[in-house]
Parts: C-alpha cells; structure tokens; sequence
C-alpha cells in the first residue's frame, strides 16, 4: 500500500464523452431536455433528473449494446490503471453514471472488475423501457451516487484520498479529499475554492503525476499554507 486511496469519476474523465447525454440524444423521448434544465437550474438534484431522463430512454438491450460498443475512453487509463496495480493503490471508479454503461465499456479494455459506485440501470416494463435506481445515494444527497460518502468511506481505511473528476458532480467530493487531479469545470471550482489540485487533461497526465502525489512532493507544493522554503542569503 500507498498510503493513498484513488477516487475517478466516469462520464467525461475516464470517458471521452458523456454516456447519458450520448443516450439522451439518440434515443431519448420528449422531455429530457426540460428535465435537464431543471437541474442545471438547481430546482432538482441530479437523482431526480436522471430518474426522469432514463424513464424516457427507448431502446432495446441491443440498441443500447450496440451503442454502448461507440463509446471509448482516455487511452491512456489502461496504462493508468497498471501502473496503480503496480504501485499496490487502490482505485475506484465513483460515477453519478450508468453502472451497466461503465461495465460494457470497461470490458472492452478488459478492465470491468474495478470496484465501482454507480447508479443501476434495468430494463422496466414495457419493453424499451428503462428503470434507474441509486444503491449509493446518501440522506441528505440529491444526487445519485453520493461521492462525499464514497469519499469519507475511502478516509475511514487509514489513506489519503485523491479524486479524479471534471464536472459538478465532483464539486461537493473535491473539499474532502486531499488531493485532486481536475479537468474542465472542476479546475475552475479548485481554484476558486483553495482546494489542492493539479489541471490535467487526460490520464498521460496524470500517469505522470502519479509518482510525485505518492512520494508526498506534489501534496506538499500544492497545499495552501505551507510555509515556504527557507533561503539562507550568504
């Protein structure tokens, strides 16, 4: 072991793009949109919205396979991946996403038994319909998947936690872990927020990090208030 503990978030991190907007779009009924705007406006959480949104999904199983088989990752996650086995760093995938989207994709790469938090999609009555429920949601929590309780789970094991991510449902999990590797949206957050992150805008990034945040140098640079080095002037 480490002493860290990795938390990585799916739709737009470790995929290229986002599964359930790509779903939405294709095969989505009416509404959807309404549904998205009443989130983004924060007028409901994100469990609300996605219940809703996969209620309209109208596919069958091999629709949605064959969707499923379009959609890639960061190419580099796979080395990423080996290289956190390597170094013995737990890693767990933390997504407000699909959790049968995220295993079909990941089998491709041959890498579907990493530990996952997600919400369930089943199929419903009648046909072409779809059902979502959310094993890790959290009192309190409007989102689907509570990545704050993911996190604070992860502190219980003794390791500091470091958080993968790129969007909203990163901001709340970001303030309690302590480390993040950001992209997109989730930058701005850490830096507005004094939060210790890195930028990066992909997984060779942070494949190239990875040694320094476990040797404890990256930490240390990035931490608000730390008392800067000493210069002896001769």
């Amino acid at each position: 072991m480490t002493g860290w503990t990795i938390l990585c978030d799916f739709d737009g991190t470790i995929s290229v793009e986002d599964v359930i907007d790509s779903l939405l779009d294709r095969f989505g009924r009416p509404g959807w949109e309404t549904l998205e705007q009443d989130w983004r406006a924060g007028r409901i959480g994100s469990r609300e919205c996605m219940t809703g949104q996969v209620g309209l999904l109208d596919m069958t199983q091999d629709e949605l396979d064959k969707h499923l088989s379009s959609l890639w990752i960061d190419h580099a996650f796979p080395a990423f991946v080996a290289k956190t086995r390597e170094l013995s760093t737990p890693l767990r995938v933390v997504s407000d996403g699909l959790d049968y989207a995220i295993h079909k994709i990941l089998g491709r790469y041959g890498l579907d038994d990493l530990p996952l938090a997600a919400n369930h999609l089943a199929p419903a009555t009648p046909p072409r319909q779809w059902q979502l429920t959310s094993p890790f949601q959290a009192d309190g929590c409007r989102s689907g998947t509570c990545k704050c309780a993911v996190a604070a789970q992860a502190a219980k094991t003794g390791t500091k936690t470091l958080l993968i991510g790129d969007g909203a449902s990163d901001f709340c999990a970001a303030d309690r872990v302590d480390f993040v590797f950001a992209k997109h949206r989730l930058i701005e957050h850490c830096r507005a927020a004094g939060i210790p992150y890195v930028p990066i805008t992909g997984f060779e990034d942070a494949l190239e990090l990875l040694p320094r945040l476990l040797d404890g140098s990256l930490l240390a640079e990035h931490t608000p208030g730390e008392p800067a080095l000493a210069v002896t002037i001769p």
